[in-house]
């Protein structure tokens, strides 16, 4: 008698690897995806050239079919509002430049040290302020960090380090552990906040090692994550956000007011209640960063101000995030209201 034979087991999900290197770059891809071809004329060419269209397709999965003005749509497209060149809008708008101390290494606030880790995302959001930074000539990791490390070390009154970029969890675990084993040897380092959009974006990414690796910090640690509408979370998401407050991490969320995208009192609750949901507390609501090629996105601070203050009478205060502009040169973030 022949054995009837075993049953395959299911195929393993691609990991986040995978995912990344399987993202979406093609604009016009993208929306034949999205059942939206007859859209591909907004669609701006010159704008993907300088900052190329890059969308996980777990994002893209988000996205409502058949729909040009979804709002994960509207944050990942390139489009010919972007060629227009708008007075008051430049290159650097929060000024990085003027606050760079050493190689990968910004300096605004006191106290508090910003490593720009990687110039990788696993999105390229239109609305990025770092849209136009050099990443090739001025990411931390640059000589092993070294410069960086020891510009920290040298400082003793840094006592949180944030890790941005570019997206800190883009890099891979082991060279994560690198930096963190360094800035462990300092010893006025009391904090670690980690900015991220990747548990939102890229859940997957949220791996075993990942999550090891974040137990085994010797500081309090706050992931702050990125989200700016509700429909960015799914179960998917909120597993990865599950475990990331499970190594024992604080979990915050910052958006920007994006016209098209949130700017409705409707939209911002949503994203608020949504995000609770998930395990995370709103924590700030930028007001965009005027970078060239963004004006379309802008929300006047009128606007803004009354939304925030309708927000303010619908949610209870801890569902409220702070509502706040970057100005260079400023002690910290400028609040609205």
């Amino acid at each position: 008698m022949i054995a009837e034979p075993l049953p395959l087991p299911p195929l393993a999900a691609p990991d986040w690897r995978h995912q990344w290197r399987d993202a979406v770059r093609d604009p016009r891809q993208l929306l034949a995806l999205l059942g939206l071809d007859a859209h591909a004329a907004r669609i701006s060419d010159a704008a993907a050239a300088q900052f190329p269209l890059r969308v996980p397709r777990a994002f893209v999965a988000r996205m409502r079919h058949g729909d040009a003005a979804d709002p994960l749509l509207r944050q990942v497209l390139p489009l010919d509002e972007e060629d227009r060149i708008v007075p008051g809008f430049g290159i650097d708008a929060v000024g990085d430049t003027a606050a760079r101390t050493a190689h990968g290494v910004l300096q605004k606030y006191r106290g508090r040290a910003l490593l720009v880790a990687t110039g990788s995302c696993a999105v390229h959001c239109r609305y990025c302020f770092r849209r136009h930074f050099d990443y090739a000539g001025d990411t931390a990791a640059a000589g092993g960090w070294a410069q960086a490390i020891a510009r920290i070390a040298d400082d003793p009154t840094i006592d949180e380090v944030l890790l941005s970029g570019g997206d800190p969890l883009s890099l891979a675990t082991p060279k994560l552990t690198e930096l963190t084993d360094a800035l462990a040897r300092i010893p006025h380092l009391k904090r670690l906040r980690i900015h991220t959009r990747l548990p939102i974006v890229l859940p997957d990414r949220v791996d075993d090692g990942l999550v090891a690796w974040l137990h085994a910090l010797p500081w309090p640690v706050t992931v702050v994550v990125h989200a700016n509408h509700a429909n960015e979370f799914d179960g998917a998401v909120d597993a990865a956000l599950a475990r990331l407050r499970d190594a024992g991490a604080m979990l915050l969320n910052q958006a920007v007011l994006l016209r098209g995208v949130n700017d409705s009192v409707d939209a911002l609750a949503a994203l608020s209640e949504r995000g609770h949901r998930a395990g995370v507390l709103p924590y700030y609501l930028h007001q965009l960063d005027r970078v060239q090629g963004t004006a379309h996105f802008e929300v006047d601070d009128t606007r803004a101000i009354a939304l925030h203050r309708a927000l303010a009478a619908r949610l209870s205060g801890y569902l409220v995030p702070r509502l706040v502009r970057e100005l260079p040169g400023d002690p910290g973030k400028r609040p609205l209201v």
